[in-house]
């Protein structure tokens, strides 16, 4: 009889020595909790574990305990072996010598000279024994992660943690379920069947962090009972609700609240598309002290104060002759459309699209004649 998907992870663990964990670029509060409680998790079974996206951390989740081994590219994965057989000359002595961007390894041979066919070049195995991908419904969400580290997926076994209905299952383990409320709800339960000794304040508290963020405080329609029981598990090990709901839901960096100003100072509203956004200039990042990276906070914002709207943008400059737009849908079909013709736009729940367009308004009603055009067909 075949394992269960729980079950099979803990036999993966058991095998494990050092993890990748990755989620996409700008994560939710879900991939955030669930990524870092597994970070300690991991790290309570001896095993070495390292968090890898791509950029956009909310300043909202720097309440959570943050792990050290974090990075925002797959460096130093595996190693390049040059392989000499030895069997008819011996090496005497190998050194190295940079020379500006020459890196020479110098090799010296017992007699004469290295013979050609005595010489390879071998890709070592990956040094991680498995990755775990979590809250991406594909590994194209993972961004240049996936893109530039296609091999890692082929050569090391893969676990897929993720509640979407739209999930591919594309891991040799899927940790899928779509009637969870999210991935930190599915990590609950399977810290508790596997080990649930393991799960300390700590851990608990990035879990209940994730279901907060995911359910909206527990708000939204996908607030099951399941999602209540885990949240009290969660409670019940240390973890304070108050403290992360005050975290995440009222306390507002300055930057941010400046930013937000300019953006409603600058808000611009289409009735028939039921479209609002804002265009920000250079001047408004860096007279409010924020950056690019804040802007899916933003938008998040615009949704949540106009009810009306259903399509939320930002519209900035990249460079000084280009600009790119942030947008959100509310609905998924206009999304997929809009996804239609620009597809390489997908950007973790948003589309971000780049025109060789400096002039912001311009842009902007570019962007809505082409939503207008969409709507319409």
């Amino acid at each position: 009889m075949s394992l269960e998907p729980q079950e099979q992870f803990k036999k993966f663990l058991e095998n494990s020595k050092e993890v990748l964990i990755l989620i996409p670029e700008n994560p939710s509060a879900d991939a955030v909790g669930s990524a870092w409680a597994l970070y300690y998790f991991l790290e309570k079974l001896n095993i070495l574990p390292t968090i890898a996206f791509g950029n956009g951390l909310s300043e909202k989740f720097n309440f959570l305990p943050r792990p050290d081994n974090i990075l925002q590219e797959i460096s130093g994965a595996r190693d390049f072996v040059l392989s000499f057989n030895t069997a008819q000359n011996k090496i005497m002595r190998v050194r190295q010598e940079e020379k500006g961007d020459i890196f020479n390894i110098l090799v010296t041979p017992e007699k004469g000279s290295i013979d050609p066919r005595d010489f390879s070049f071998i890709l070592a195995k990956f040094k991680y024994d498995l990755v775990i991908v979590i809250d991406s419904p594909d590994l194209e969400k993972l961004g240049r992660l996936y893109l530039e580290n296609t091999d890692l997926f082929f050569e090391v076994p893969v676990v897929n943690i993720d509640h979407k209905s739209d999930n591919d299952n594309f891991g040799q383990i899927n940790l899928t379920d779509i009637t969870a409320s999210s991935s930190c709800e599915i990590l609950t339960q399977t810290f508790e069947n596997i080990y649930p000794e393991l799960i300390d304040k700590k851990i608990a508290t990035c879990l209940l962090a994730g279901l907060i963020g995911a359910t909206d405080s527990f708000q939204k329609k996908n607030t099951t009972p399941k999602a209540l029981l885990a949240s009290a598990n969660l409670m019940n090990k240390g973890a304070d609700q108050q403290e992360i709901i005050r975290w995440m839901y009222k306390t507002q960096p300055l930057h941010i609240l400046k930013l937000w100003g300019r953006t409603m100072a600058k808000i611009n509203w289409d009735e028939e598309s039921k479209l609002i956004w804002s265009a920000l200039s250079v001047e408004d990042f860096v007279q409010s002290r924020s950056n690019f990276e804040d802007l899916p906070l933003i938008i998040s914002k615009l949704e949540e104060n106009f009810s009306e709207g259903q399509i939320f943008m930002a519209v900035y400059n990249d460079t000084p002759q280009s600009s790119k737009a942030l947008i959100k849908f509310s609905n998924p079909e206009t999304a997929k459309k809009m996804l239609s013709v620009f597809p390489e736009s997908s950007k973790r729940g948003f589309l971000e699209i780049s025109l060789e367009n400096p002039n912001l308004n311009e842009v902007g009603k570019i962007i809505l004649e082409k939503i207008k055009s969409l709507l319409v067909k």
